[in-house]
């Protein structure tokens, strides 16, 4: 078996042409500010890769989609990143809308829309903020006549020229002036929100994370589900899930994207084979602690446990892809460094894995507790 056939296989099994198209396109123009790769993935039913069977999705497993993103990101960098917030957007409506019901706003007809339109979900939730929980809200809702009264930004927002939907966490002002947090919903042309550049570095700039600003934005009850306290517990378990699928996705993306350098050493010239063997076992054991984590999952275990175990997959993995990529860009020479912009590229990509949330550092005292005995608290 060929390095990567096995993602290779399962992408062009879910996603035909899509990886094939995005070859045709050189690595600068794919990963530019006005890269044409979003709009591709979109023409070809990448918006529906965890979408259930039951609502006309490709309903992939666990395992399937962390092989998928592995390949996508060894072609497209910028856009698999970027889509990542999709599927965990995509993801956290249609649990919720299995946790709440009917009449939550989030009704048979948005989501079959969702699915037949292949439209793009945005993520407003609060990664980026120094010393911020990442579910924490960046936006405020003020009750008004008619709805809501939202301010706010979200930066960096991915997708945000792309998108059709924005989804965020928004707090919600309480007659007794607490905050409780709701999940708000909105069309991307909802009067009152705005784009504005943010992103200043070459990196992953076709991932479209410029800031998201809404101003006064006058929101209708029905676009912000606030669930009611029953719904505790469960809605608790639902961002326990959501963050176990945002840590496999970010391991994928990331391996993805450093095995395109473990791929030019291992089809090169240089270096010997005891150095080529070790980038490989290297890469791969990355890529095989994701998918132990996604077969995990497919065994139905996403409860605290499986979400320290993912974050400890996250950072082993960070770590991982850190060291090859190091050791592949030696091994390829200067001159490869120098003549071939893509292997600099793909140097710089790879270094914001560090940069998702939970940060290491915001999770060590958690980590450090949960194997204390105690469960793991995601700050």
């Amino acid at each position: 078996m060929q390095f990567m056939e096995a993602d290779r296989h399962v992408c062009d099994k879910l996603l035909p042409g899509l990886r094939q198209q995005l070859a045709e396109i050189p690595l600068p123009e794919l990963e530019a500010a006005d890269s044409p790769a979003i709009e591709i993935f979109r023409s070809h039913g990448g918006t529906n890769l965890l979408v259930p069977a039951a609502y006309g999705g490709l309903d992939a497993s666990p395992l399937d989609a962390a092989r998928v993103v592995r390949a996508l990101a060894a072609a497209a960098p910028s856009m698999t990143v970027a889509t990542m917030m999709h599927h965990f957007s995509l993801g956290t409506l249609f649990a919720i809308a299995e946790l709440v019901g009917a009449g939550s706003g989030l009704d048979d007809l948005l989501l079959r829309r969702v699915v037949d339109e292949r439209l793009l979900v945005a993520s407003g939730f609060a990664e980026g903020r120094t010393s911020q929980g990442i579910l924490s809200p960046t936006m405020m809702a003020e009750p008004v006549q008619g709805g809501y009264l939202v301010n706010g930004a979200k930066k960096p927002c991915s997708l945000s020229r792309s998108m059709d939907l924005l989804t965020a966490s928004v707090g919600i002002e309480q007659e007794d002036g607490s905050v409780a947090m709701g999940l708000l919903m909105l069309p991307a042309d909802t009067p009152g929100i705005s784009i504005h550049p943010f992103w200043s570095t070459f990196a992953l700039a076709g991932a479209e994370s410029d800031e998201i600003r809404l101003t006064d934005v006058l929101v209708a009850p029905e676009q912000i589900i606030a669930p009611d306290q029953t719904l505790a517990a469960a809605m608790d378990q639902l961002t326990t899930v959501g963050l176990i699928w945002f840590q496999l996705t970010v391991c994928a993306a990331y391996t993805g994207i450093a095995s395109v350098l473990v791929e030019k050493v291992l089809f090169g010239t240089r270096g010997s084979g005891s150095d080529r063997a070790a980038l490989a076992v290297r890469i791969e054991s990355a890529a095989a602690l994701t998918e132990g984590l996604a077969r995990r999952m497919m065994d139905g275990e996403t409860d605290n446990d499986t979400l320290a175990a993912a974050l400890v997959t996250r950072y082993a993995v960070q770590d991982a892809v850190a060291a090859t990529v190091t050791q592949a860009v030696e091994l390829l020479g200067g001159m490869s460094f120098i003549g071939n912009g893509d292997v600099a590229y793909l140097a710089a990509a790879s270094h914001a894995i560090a940069f998702h949330p939970p940060s290491r550092t915001g999770v060590a005292g958690g980590l450090v507790d949960y194997y204390a005995g105690h469960p793991m608290v995601v700050a």
